[in-house]
């Protein structure tokens, strides 16, 4: 019995792995992808899904690999940019294959809204010889997540479910073909002894041949899909996958009689004998995508080797964005761009006239910024006054070098704390690369304790082996916490919930020979200022300033607890009748709890302060303290 649901992509893509009968399911926290493997933990009892979150992508690849080894239907999550951490092995195993099935849901970001990338993976799967396929909206994430397990399962082969922030987060009704999840009823063999499973030169030679025979195959089978559809029956052609196709149907509303849209769901191999049908009459062609233009040097090749006398305009020729977040206004002005070049007197225009981009509001400009009561502007403010110190000493300047996670705000004015942030793992590994080239600089680097864990300790490891003098701050509180809360190995608690050894993270650095080794508390919201370490900013100071002195490799690990899972301390007020007005609380911190009203001479504390504290404790006059109402 069939039942529509209103359901976030992700969701629809976890439901769909369950109906396709997942068994295993791992990955890494990783906006826009994270919602897909917490929703499937919500069912994994009742399913008997073993689910985990990995310690990083690569990881999370190689454990699922080994389920599939044994038959086992898995998924794999992650971002596009755990993709690149996945990488190494997924390269190679494109040329074992898989023997049960092996799904990637890998989410790329357009904009981009929370990553340092837009890196598209599209073009990694031509790349790794991987099929790729492209939902434009909930219903056919859930369907193509169906389709992806199936197609891994025949052809013996890891397939990739691409979405985008657009389809992994907007919401739409989606026809289920089960109405509730129910316990996973397939079974895997096990695993059985094969040379196959054991890369070597000879084994890659033999399976490269076939893993090309794949494709071929492949773009036959995708030629016949629905998801491959051909709409409309003017002159000009417009290809289009993803989200972007959907934004094309709106653009083009009442003017379907100039156009024919070929919307693109299996974008990998590419359905070649499906776009020659679509390409016949065409004289004009559109291409409409965003990020690579992937599809768009896909017609080039075809139209070249068909020898059809078809102009193309995209990205290449500039009529549309090469980068960014596409949206309806931005397809229509390329489309209008390319009815004015062929000299048509017919634009298109917005489907609703009413709305006119001259009458909506701007957006208001927030800067992006730490919490009220994050533990991290309490080590940021103290690396600064050590810093500080360190300078007026010893006339000796400090780079920052930040890392990928909350704390990579600490760039934000007024802490001004981070200098440098390539990827998770690489601050330290890039304080000790500038203290080969800066000898007479300090080091140090930030990095969190899920990042810790996914990348940061080979970076220990080397910074050890190699003798850097590099000082590492080490940010546990105690979750990961930009994604959303999830555990890691530090927490002492698995994503079912299930106890487990609790690593400890100044353990493992001392392991790694560092002998410079201290952990520091940094305070908690949870208790009142009077019971809180009222000199918790001290003693981060006075570890700060000890491990910067010290020469070699050093690391002060910082604990504390995320506010976003603490129960806030009592909210802290300012005494305006002590209060001088300088201004020091609000120039020096730059807590979105603390206020200067307009036309007034001295701040407030809003009703976001966590209790903290850490305002409290670098107020020339003393002026605030403990007062308002419980949170």
């Amino acid at each position: 019995m069939t039942e529509k649901k209103l359901l976030m992509g992700n969701e629809a893509i976890a439901l769909g792995a369950i109906e396709a009968g997942v068994q295993v399911v791992t990955g890494y926290p990783g906006t826009p992808s994270t919602e897909a493997l917490e929703t499937i933990l919500r069912y994994a009892d009742r399913c008997g899904i073993y689910t985990e979150w990995s310690s990083n992508e690569k990881v999370a690849l190689e454990t699922a690999v080994g389920a599939a080894y044994s038959g086992a239907k898995v998924l794999v999550t992650m971002k596009q940019v755990g993709l690149n951490v996945a990488s190494d092995p997924l390269m190679s195993l494109t040329y074992i294959g898989v023997k049960g099935a092996l799904v990637l849901l890998v989410a790329d970001d357009p904009g981009p809204h929370s990553s340092q990338t837009e890196q598209d993976t599209r073009a990694f799967g031509h790349f790794a010889n991987i099929p790729v396929l492209d939902p434009a909206n909930p219903q056919e994430a859930y369907e193509l997540t169906k389709l992806a397990f199936e197609l891994s399962h025949e052809f013996e082969i890891p397939v990739i479910l691409r979405t985008t922030t657009r389809v992994s987060h907007s919401c739409g009704d989606v026809e289920l073909a089960i109405a509730e999840p129910a316990a996973v009823e397939a079974s895997c063999e096990g695993f059985t002894k094969d040379r196959r499973w054991t890369i070597f030169p000879r084994l890659t030679a033999e399976r490269h041949p076939w893993l090309e025979n794949v494709q071929v195959q492949l773009s036959e089978r995708f030629s016949g899909f629905p998801y491959n559809s051909i709409s409309g029956s003017g002159k000009i052609g417009i290809i289009a996958s993803g989200v972007s196709a959907l934004y094309v149907k709106e653009a083009v509303k009442g003017f379907e009689e100039l156009f024919t849209l070929f919307r693109v769901g299996t974008v990998y191999p590419f359905p070649e004998k499906a776009a020659l049908s679509f390409l016949k009459g065409i004289e004009k062609l559109i291409v409409i995508e965003e990020l690579d233009p992937y599809l768009e040097e896909q017609a080039l090749q075809l139209t070249g080797r068909a020898h059809l006398p078809v102009d193309i305009y995209g990205k290449k020729n500039g009529f549309f964005p090469v980068s960014g977040e596409y949206n309806v206004d931005i397809v229509i002005d390329g489309v209008n761009k390319v009815l004015a070049d062929l000299g048509e007197t017919s634009r298109i225009s917005h489907a609703s006239p009413a709305i006119l981009r001259g009458e909506l509001p701007p957006l208001p400009v927030r800067a992006p910024t730490l919490c009220a009561g994050c533990m991290h502007r309490t080590v940021f403010y103290a690396f600064k006054q050590a810093a500080k110190q360190l300078k007026k000493d010893s006339q000796i300047e400090t780079i920052f070098s930040g890392d990928i996670g909350c704390y990579t705000l600490g760039n934000a004015y007024p802490l001004n704390m981070v200098d440098t942030c390539l990827c998770m793992g690489a601050g330290l590994s890039i304080a000790a690369g500038l203290s080969r080239t800066n000898p007479e600089v300090k080091q140090v680097a930030f990095i969190g304790d899920s990042t810790f864990f996914h990348s940061g300790i080979p970076a220990v490891v080397n910074a050890v082996y190699n003798g850097a003098d590099v000082t590492l701050a080490i940010l546990d509180n105690r979750t990961t916490a930009m994604t959303g809360h999830q555990p890691h190995p530090g927490i002492g608690v698995t994503a079912l919930g299930n106890p487990s050894k609790a690593i400890d993270i100044a353990s493992v650095v001392r392991s790694c020979g560092v002998e410079f080794v201290r952990t520091v508390e940094t305070g908690s919201p949870e208790n009142s200022l009077e019971n809180s370490l009222e000199n918790s900013l001290e003693n981060c100071i006075e570890a700060a300033k000890e491990a910067m002195e010290f020469k070699g490799p050093s690391a002060i690990v910082f604990k504390g607890k995320c506010v976003g899972i603490t129960k806030s301390g009592t909210r802290l007020t300012i005494d305006p009748e002590i209060c001088t007005g300088c201004g020091f609380c609000v120039k020096q911190l730059g807590c979105p709890a603390i206020f200067l009203p307009p036309g007034e001479d001295k701040p407030v504390i809003q009703d976001s302060c966590s209790g903290c504290g850490l305002c409290a404790q670098i107020c020339p006059s003393g002026a605030i303290s403990e007062g308002g109402v419980k949170k």
